[in-house]
């Protein structure tokens, strides 16, 4: 049942939540990728029996945030969620050299994320349920972006906690999750290799199989065709535009992940009405 918290005092506090969460996104998006590839890398001198290298701690603690090009350290008020980048004007205080707006853009979206979730859910645990399963999207989205990886140890707990939900707040949809868990891998493994088998080329990655079982499991398999006609025509119209208007990126891969974590954003927000809408078009 939803928290009764006077509206005045409840959008404020899911801004900030969604902005401060959106920070922590920042620091997964970024380092969650170095600390699995030094495990990789590490495995892999073990598996050649080559001498074992002893790097500097590095996750998601340590070391503190810093300038990426001159490693000085951010003071904590230039830390502070979209504040901190605009009072900077996008530039470290110490090197002056352009900090990404990839980090107000994220601490942004997690910020409206929140308040969207507080509009249709209220301050309930249910809502609390659906905000993790959209800010682990948006860290997927961006880490797909940036490196092309959709990483087991996201994908996975996603897949895991939407039957987690579907078993609390709608059992009765749980066989209809399983079968969209095992449906939404099935249908992009499927394409994968038919893909393969008739250009010789990988049109995605395994990562994108999990990330639709994911959304299966969250969603049920009857919303699976939604997410999947979304995601493929956000991604053609965009990827067109991208390809003719920036010709180097001609015949570049593009990550599908993106696409998937988009669509997966609308049917998990907007995907009943959406679904009520076209049945209601179609009949």
């Amino acid at each position: 049942m939803p928290v009764d918290l006077p509206p005045p005092l409840l959008w404020p506090l899911a801004a900030i939540l969604g902005l401060c969460l959106g920070s922590f996104l920042n620091v997964v998006i970024v380092r969650l990728p170095v600390m699995l590839m030094r495990e990789w890398r590490a495995e892999a001198r073990e598996a050649l029996e080559l001498e074992t290298e002893a790097p500097p701690t590095f996750n998601l603690v340590t070391p503190r945030s810093m300038c990426p090009r001159c490693e000085a350290p951010i003071a904590w008020h230039d830390n502070l969620p979209l504040l901190g980048w605009l009072k900077r004007r996008g530039r470290c205080a110490s090197c002056r050299s352009p900090i990404s707006p990839q980090y107000p853009l994220v601490e942004l979206a997690g910020g409206l994320l929140a308040l969207a979730v507080v509009a249709l859910y209220g301050a309930s645990l249910e809502g609390l349920f659906i905000l993790g399963a959209c800010l682990a999207l948006l860290a997927m989205a961006v880490i797909d972006l940036r490196t092309q990886l959709l990483p087991d140890i996201l994908t996975l707990p996603l897949l895991w906690a939407g039957l987690l939900y579907q078993l609390i707040f709608q059992p009765l949809q749980l066989p209809s999750a399983v079968v969209g868990a095992m449906a939404g891998y099935l249908a992009l493994w499927s394409f994968y290799w038919l893909f393969k088998w008739v250009t010789g080329k990988e049109g995605m990655g395994y990562g994108d199989f999990k990330l639709l079982a994911a959304l299966g499991a969250w969603l049920g398999w009857p919303f699976l065709p939604m997410v999947l006609i979304l995601a493929a025509g956000a991604g053609a119209v965009v990827g067109v535009i991208v390809q003719l208007a920036v010709p180097r990126l001609r015949g570049a891969p593009m990550p599908f992940g993106p696409w998937l974590a988009a669509a997966g954003w609308i049917a998990l927000l907007v995907g009943e009405p959406l679904m009520a809408t076209y049945l209601g078009l179609v009949t």
